[in-house]
């Protein structure tokens, strides 16, 4: 990739990944658009993307570690509580929440790289496909947001509501422009979950996730002695640097905003993103 993208070219992709990663806007339509124009397609857009992955996890650890140092604490309890009865601590808490919320998420993900047909996958990455999400998912978050009750926090969550936030993250993995961030902050405030609440909780759940595309795109570009096709290995640990970055910001921003509105200015964004990407189509398509 040295030799077709610049690092200039290849920052602007990692700074729109790690951006747009935790706001519920849909990174991947985002992405789509820096890709096509800069002609970076294929394994070696999806490898590069998925490094931009790491980065981001990178950014969720730091900027929410007491959470998860709270939550691993509270795993090893899990591990006793069967025989000790006691009712869970908030920490036992937090960890059988994002543990509820990730395993089937992870395996319907999983099972759709693994098993889905290429030209499938590849029907899904459509324009059109990603236009229509947008606007569609953009509408739902704005309805949930309106009907929302903004009092239920994650010490009020159950392991049905995690589960049913938890489960909606494939749908991200399935239809581009979703938004995995947008649709369990969504779920969430359709239960009736704070918009901080929904926006923490979203971001927890969705380490796991991060992590395992991360992985995997390290290690298929590790695996190909550091080349796959373009891209190189430090081609994908400059992206993951920059996203980190640019993901700490996205989050401190996202967590600020919700303190003083609602996702209505993440909404009219996805409208006019959905507009911009509909009147590029012919374009895009070309």
């Amino acid at each position: 990739m040295g030799y077709y993208m610049s690092y200039l070219q290849l920052a602007l992709i990692a700074l729109v990944q790690g951006i747009t990663e935790w706001l519920p806007i849909s990174s991947s339509a985002h992405v789509l658009l820096a890709a096509d124009y800069f002609g970076l397609d294929g394994p070696e857009e999806l490898l590069i993307n998925a490094m931009a992955h790491l980065g981001t996890l990178g950014a969720i650890l730091i900027y929410f570690w007491k959470d998860f140092v709270k939550a691993s604490v509270g795993s090893v309890e899990l591990v006793s509580a069967p025989m000790t009865k006691k009712p869970l601590s908030e920490a036992a808490h937090l960890a059988l929440m994002i543990i509820v919320a990730t395993p089937v998420a992870l395996a319907i993900a999983a099972g759709w790289e693994i098993f889905a047909d290429d030209a499938v996958k590849d029907s899904m990455r459509n324009v059109y496909v990603v236009a229509g999400s947008t606007v569609f998912f953009g509408a739902l978050l704005w309805w949930a947001d309106v009907k929302g009750k903004t009092h239920r926090t994650e010490k009020d969550m159950t392991m049905k509501d995690a589960f049913l936030i938890g489960i909606t993250q494939p749908i991200a993995a399935l239809i581009p422009g979703t938004s995995r961030s947008g649709i369990t902050m969504t779920a969430s405030r359709a239960l009736g979950f704070s918009r901080e609440e929904a926006a923490r909780f979203s971001m927890l759940i969705g380490a796991p996730m991060l992590a395992a595309v991360g992985a995997y795109a390290f290690l298929e570009l590790t695996k190909a002695g550091g080349n796959t096709g373009d891209a190189t290995l430090m081609d994908g640990l400059y992206v993951a640097a920059l996203s980190f970055v640019s993901g700490i910001v996205s989050i401190a921003a996202l967590m600020a905003i919700l303190k003083r509105m609602s996702f209505l200015p993440f909404v009219l964004y996805r409208f006019a993103l959905g507009g911009l990407l509909l009147l590029m189509a012919p374009h895009l398509m070309a």
